[in-house]
C-alpha cells in the first residue's frame, strides 16, 4: 500500500529532506493555475537530468509544464537538479529521498523515471497506482512477473505512459517505419544491429561517492543487503544485481524500434551467448562485454543484436528483405536499396529515406497527458520488447533456447 500524505505530514518529510521555498499549499495553488501541469523526476542521474529535465524543460512554455519535484537517493544528484529548476523556473524544486513521497502528493500531475533498472518495476507500479502520467525508461524492468504487475496496473489505471524509447520518435524511426510499411522490401529474412565500442558504457559511469551522501538501503530497495560499495553505485550498469548488460541495455532500443518498423509484437524463439573477454579487471563488473542474441519471429524472420565492447568496427544495423535492404547503420541518414542484389551493397550507401519531423518523444507524452491520447511508445509496446530482452536475458543465464508462451505470458525452455 502506497503512503497517502496530507499537507501536513507533507510538511514534515519536506523538511527532513527537502529544501522549500514556500508552503506546500501555496506552492499546489500556484502549481495549479492556469492548468500547469506539475512534473517530478525520479532519478536525478545522466538520464534523469540531461534528458529527461532538459527535454520537459524545452517545452515547459508552449505546454505550461513545471518541474515540481526531484527523488534521488544521491544528495549532490537531488541538489542539482533542484538548482537547475531554480535557474529555470525561479524556485527550486522539492527535493526527496524517496520516490514514495512524491507520488504521494497531490499536486503532481506527472512523473518520469530514469532510475537503476533494478528499480523501474517499483516505481511504474507505484506512479500507477498513485494514478499519476508517467514516463518510463527502457528496460521496463529486470523480472517478469513484476514486469507484468507494473504494465497491467498501469493499464488498468488509466494513465498516460510513454516508454522512453525514444527512436520512435526520430526522423529516422518515423521514416523507415512510413517507407517500410509500403511493402517496397518485400518479404524480410533477417533484421540485425551490430553495436560496439572501445569499452563498456558502464565504465564512463564511475564516480567518487561519499557514503553519507547516499541513502544505500534507497538504492539497493530489494536487493541482498550488503556494505556500501561505490563503484556498484555509481557503475551499476556493469553489476548483474542491478542491469542485466547491453541486450536490455541497449538491445532494446533496436528491438522496440523493429517492432515498432515492422509491425512484429513477440518472437517465438530466444538464443543468446557470450561473455566477460576483454575487460575482466578489479572492477569485478559482472555484465558480459560480448554478447550475441537472436530471435525467431512467427513473421517469419531471424532478428539478431551483437555488442562487441572490445572494438568499435563493425558496427551495422540493416532490415533485409527479398526485394531490398534497408540501412539504418548511419543513423541520421538511413538508406535504402532495392533488387536482388541489393544485399550487397555497402552499408550507408543506397538512395537516401526521405526525412519526416515527428514531435520529439517528450512533446508527444506531454501531448497526450492533454489530450488523454496514447503515446507513440505506450505500456503495450514497452512489455513486447521487454518479454524479448528477458528471453534472451533467460537464455544467456540458462544456456537453452528460451519460447515465450502468450497465453500464458510466460518464458519457458524450448
Amino acid at each position: 500500500m502506497l503512503r497517502q500524505t496530507n499537507r501536513r505530514s507533507f510538511l514534515r518529510s519536506a523538511s527532513a529532506g527537502a529544501a522549500l521555498s514556500m508552503t506546500a499549499v501555496s506552492y499546489g495553488r500556484v502549481v495549479g493555475s492556469n492548468d500547469r501541469l506539475s512534473i517530478a523526476v525520479i532519478g536525478c542521474g545522466s538520464q534523469g537530468f540531461r534528458a529527461h529535465m532538459h527535454g520537459l524543460h524545452r517545452h515547459a512554455e508552449a505546454m505550461n509544464v513545471e518541474i515540481t519535484a526531484v527523488v534521488d537517493p544521491w544528495r549532490p544528484q537531488r541538489e542539482r537538479a533542484a538548482e537547475q529548476t531554480r535557474q529555470w523556473y525561479g524556485r527550486a524544486a522539492r527535493q526527496f529521498v524517496s520516490y514514495r513521497d512524491v507520488v504521494a502528493l497531490d499536486d503532481v500531475d506527472a512523473v518520469t523515471i530514469a532510475s537503476c533498472d533494478h528499480q523501474h518495476e517499483v516505481h511504474l507500479l507505484a506512479a500507477a497506482e498513485a494514478k499519476k502520467d508517467v514516463y518510463v525508461e527502457k528496460p521496463l524492468g529486470m523480472d517478469l512477473e513484476k514486469v507484468k504487475t507494473a504494465c497491467d496496473a498501469v493499464q488498468s489505471s488509466g494513465v498516460v505512459c510513454q516508454v522512453g524509447t525514444q527512436r520512435r520518435s526520430t526522423p529516422t524511426g518515423a521514416s523507415c517505419r512510413k517507407l517500410f510499411r509500403t511493402g517496397l522490401f518485400g518479404q524480410i529474412s533477417r533484421i540485425e544491429q551490430c553495436r560496439n565500442a572501445a569499452r563498456p558504457y558502464w565504465y564512463s559511469r564511475l564516480a567518487p561517492a561519499d557514503e553519507k551522501d547516499v541513502d544505500w538501503a534507497e538504492f539497493l530497495m530489494h536487493r541482498p543487503t550488503r556494505p556500501f560499495c561505490p563503484n556498484q553505485f555509481t557503475g551499476w550498469y556493469g553489476y548483474r544485481d542491478f542491469s542485466d548488460g547491453p541486450v536490455p541495455g541497449l538491445g532494446s532500443h533496436f528491438i522496440d524500434l523493429m517492432h515498432y518498423i515492422t509491425g512484429a509484437k513477440y518472437p517465438v524463439s530466444a538464443s543468446c551467448d557470450g561473455g566477460t573477454f576483454t575487460w575482466d579487471d578489479h572492477y569485478g563488473f559482472t555484465c558480459p562485454d560480448q554478447v550475441q542474441a537472436t530471435w525467431v519471429y512467427p513473421e517469419g524472420f531471424l532478428v539478431s543484436y551483437v555488442t562487441n565492447f572490445g572494438s568499435p568496427a563493425g558496427n551495422v544495423w540493416r532490415f533485409y528483405g527479398k526485394q531490398g535492404v534497408l540501412d539504418l547503420t548511419h543513423w541520421s541518414r538511413p538508406t535504402y536499396t532495392t533488387g536482388t542484389e541489393s544485399q550487397a551493397a555497402a552499408p550507408g550507401t543506397g538512395e537516401p529515406v526521405e526525412l519526416i519531423e515527428p514531435d520529439d518523444h517528450y512533446l508527444d507524452w506531454l501531448k497526450c497527458i492533454r489530450s488523454r491520447g496514447t503515446c507513440v511508445a505506450p505500456i503495450e509496446a514497452g512489455y513486447q520488447h521487454a518479454v524479448a530482452v528477458l528471453m534472451a536475458v533467460k537464455a544467456f543465464d540458462e544456456g537453452k533456447r528460451q519460447i515465450y508462451d502468450a497465453d500464458q505470458r510466460a518464458i519457458v525452455p524450448a
